[in-house]
């Protein structure tokens, strides 16, 4: 069921962020609603200034006014949202809350997917798609969370360095 849960933005009267946090985080408990509101945050920045006296380092809001929300989208746990003190409602389209895609999610850092791949730096390997296709390369530089590889190739006699996406390559096995 947590599979079908996204993230959604809730929009706030300025400096209610907290307040509606707590408020959506508390009536979902108390309705027992904590299987459709799974997580509620506020995205945050760790900022360091260097004054006079020193360093100074504390948290700000990355978006002022705005909550995330992971949850499933229903009627019930819509009402619980759209009404928590402080809330103006959800970010929208047509009238209908629009989560983030996927990419947004991974962007604000709310969520955090490990990528494995098969290959390292220094490993051999094949490139199986686009204008290179067929060509053998060494990985050079190792991007998985942006899912990009930096592959070293010969090409006309001149080792050439390209930035390819982790779908475009697999390893060479040794035989």
């Amino acid at each position: 069921m947590a599979d079908s849960a996204k993230w959604y933005v809730v929009h706030t009267y300025s400096g209610y962020e907290n307040t509606v946090s707590a408020s959506i985080l508390k009536a979902a408990e108390n309705r027992h609603m904590e299987d459709l509101i799974l997580e509620v945050k506020i995205p945050m920045e760790t900022v360091t200034e260097h004054t006079d006296n020193g360093e100074k380092t504390y948290e700000r809001k990355t978006f002022p006014g705005y909550v995330l929300v992971k949850m499933i989208l229903t009627d019930e746990s819509w009402h619980l949202v759209r009404n928590a003190r402080g809330s103006t409602g959800f970010v929208s389209m047509d009238g209908k809350p629009v989560p983030l895609t996927e990419r947004e999610v991974l962007d604000l850092g709310m969520e955090r997917h490990e990528v494995v791949v098969g290959f390292g730096l220094g490993d051999t390997v094949k490139v199986t798609d686009g204008p290179l296709e067929g060509f053998l390369g060494t990985v050079d530089e190792l991007e998985p969370e942006k899912d990009r590889v930096r592959v070293i190739v010969s090409m006309f006699g001149r080792e050439t360095p390209v930035d390819l996406e982790l779908d475009q390559i697999e390893p060479v096995k040794d035989e």
